[in-house]
């Protein structure tokens, strides 16, 4: 065994540990959470988009719908503010629209500190990406480059600084 399958091992236990329990703790907020969108809007309290994983495999991503039913399946930065449900922009502001990610956490579909998962049709994000070998790990929940205030919008930026991420991470950051 190397290294670096260890070291992934080790994160996907504790992703998984993590997950177990932010669901657990998560869960009744989830469920007043999913009751709310469906009482103030219509159309399903869960939004689910299909983003691009580790090795390039798309996978479903879950989250609540903060936007209003039916509007197109077009990248944040891409989308009018105007599409944005009154709920929604509180979810948002809080990142609690991102709670149903720690399902994909636990499925192994995203990790929770990573590179943010695209849409397949983000060509430029994905040839970014693909150049610098960024698809070797697992998209996260959250990832240095969100954090860094860099969106999709950049992808030159945002891929040399999802690299920089998989070439320090490490079980301890």
């Amino acid at each position: 065994m190397t290294d670096e399958y260890v070291g992934a091992s080790m994160k996907r236990l504790m992703d998984f540990l993590a997950a177990i329990l932010g669901l657990l703790l998560a869960f009744p907020f989830m469920v007043i959470i999913a009751i709310v969108i469906r009482c103030t809007s219509p159309g399903p309290a869960f939004f689910v988009q299909t983003r691009v994983g580790l090795h390039e495999r798309p996978f479903k991503c879950l989250k609540f719908r903060t936007m209003a039913f039916g509007t197109p399946d077009v990248a944040s930065h891409d989308a009018s503010t105007s599409w944005i449900t009154p709920l929604g922009k509180r979810l948002r502001l809080y990142k609690l629209d991102e709670l149903p990610q720690l399902i994909n956490v636990l499925k192994g579909d995203m990790s929770l500190v990573g590179p943010r998962p695209c849409l397949p049709t983000q060509s430029a994000v994905v040839f970014e990406r693909r150049q610098h070998k960024v698809f070797a790990v697992r998209p996260g929940i959250t990832g240095v480059a969100q954090l860094d205030g860099i969106d999709m919008s950049e992808p030159a930026r945002l891929a040399f600084a999802d690299r920089k991420y998989v070439d320090t991470r490490s079980i301890r950051g």
